[in-house]
């Protein structure tokens, strides 16, 4: 499976990018890193420290804002990770750049890398951004029967009412927003998957009853 994906990631070339001048305080970058045996692939994320004011205790990538000493987006997301989680950069073969895309909740831009482990990672999470590292192997998301939904309460223009977001459950752990559309958007583009999750959609409180 890991050599599939990887033979894949072709179609996302990586690409070192640099943030929008503009932009630059509202752009970031994450790893996606893949590793473990070839035919149980893993994953791995983070927890968010609870006292951050960003997400805190959401899983999420290692990763995080740009840096005006960062050469590229690249260098940020690998930054970052060894600031989080203590990865060594030569420990992984970064391959493709993601496409950049915005969390719903946050008006960021951020660009998934992803890369490979070249062989066994040895990670310390630093605590105060990060409260926990875990793996989580990629046929869990390849399990349609591992999906639900949830529900989170918004103000809308036509008034209040809720998003509905998918997510799954890994020892504990809801993975759910930009970080499960990565990894299933992934997927399905180099293993041809067919996960079809509703991201998201709005509902009034007049038809939630």
């Amino acid at each position: 499976m890991l050599t599939t994906i990887a033979n894949e990631l072709i179609k996302f070339p990586l690409k070192k990018r640099q943030p929008d001048v503009n932009k630059t305080l509202t752009t970031a970058a994450v790893l996606v890193i893949l590793h473990g045996e070839d035919n149980n692939p893993h994953v791995v994320l983070t927890q968010r420290a609870l006292h951050l004011k960003s997400h805190p205790g959401e899983v999420a990538f290692p990763g995080g804002m740009w840096d005006q000493g960062d050469t590229n987006l690249l260098q940020t997301a690998l930054r970052e990770a060894n600031e989080e989680i203590g990865l060594n950069p030569n420990s992984v073969k970064p391959l493709a750049t993601l496409p950049a895309a915005s969390p719903k909740r946050r008006e960021i831009s951020v660009t998934p890398f992803v890369a490979i482990g070249l062989h066994d990672l040895e990670l310390t999470a630093d605590a105060s951004e990060t409260a926990a590292i875990f793996n989580v192997p990629l046929k869990i998301f390849l399990d349609i029967d591992q999906y639900q939904y949830f529900e989170i309460k918004t103000e809308m223009g036509t008034g209040d009412g809720v998003i509905r977001f998918p997510y799954l459950t890994y020892n504990n752990h809801k993975i759910w927003g930009f970080t499960l559309k990565v990894i299933t958007d992934l997927l399905n583009a180099t293993l041809n998957a067919g996960i079809e999750l509703k991201y998201p959609s709005h509902i009034t409180a007049d038809n939630n009853n």
